[in-house]
């Protein structure tokens, strides 16, 4: 097993991580019942898009000899109804300007492959924004 998610009543949830004990709330947002006193499940696939991307990106880097080490991204989740879904993920990534024209196109395109936006229905637009320093 990879998580436990346990309802604790309120729109809420405690989501364990088994192999670390990690532990975090979920919370339904303002505009579904909630409080938005915590991520929502659908802030999380959009923020784990920005994860995965960053993750595949250093990997990739590390093996090029490249530090991304300070990079970050900037993640606006934009919803649809009916059904109510994610429908677009918007990423502007900051990432360091000491990167070559030809590292930061083969960072991209590893960004772009990354395992969960294969996982993302094909229906969800994405439009990331690579800010190169």
């Amino acid at each position: 097993m990879t998580s436990k998610v346990a309802y604790l009543g309120q729109l809420r949830t405690e989501n364990t991580h088994l192999s670390s004990g990690k532990i975090f709330i979920t919370d339904a947002p303002l505009d579904n019942h909630g409080l938005a006193s915590a991520f929502s499940p659908t802030d999380i696939v959009a923020t784990a898009l920005a994860d995965c991307m960053l993750t595949v990106m250093a990997i990739k880097a590390d093996a090029m000899g490249v530090e991304l080490k300070g990079s970050s991204c900037e993640v606006t989740k934009v919803m649809a109804d009916k059904p109510r879904r994610i429908s677009e993920i918007h990423l502007n990534m900051s990432l360091p300007k000491d990167v070559s024209d030809k590292h930061r196109k083969i960072l991209e395109h590893t960004a772009k492959t990354c395992p969960v936006h294969h996982s993302l229905h094909p229906d969800i637009r994405v439009n990331c924004n690579f800010c190169w320093g």
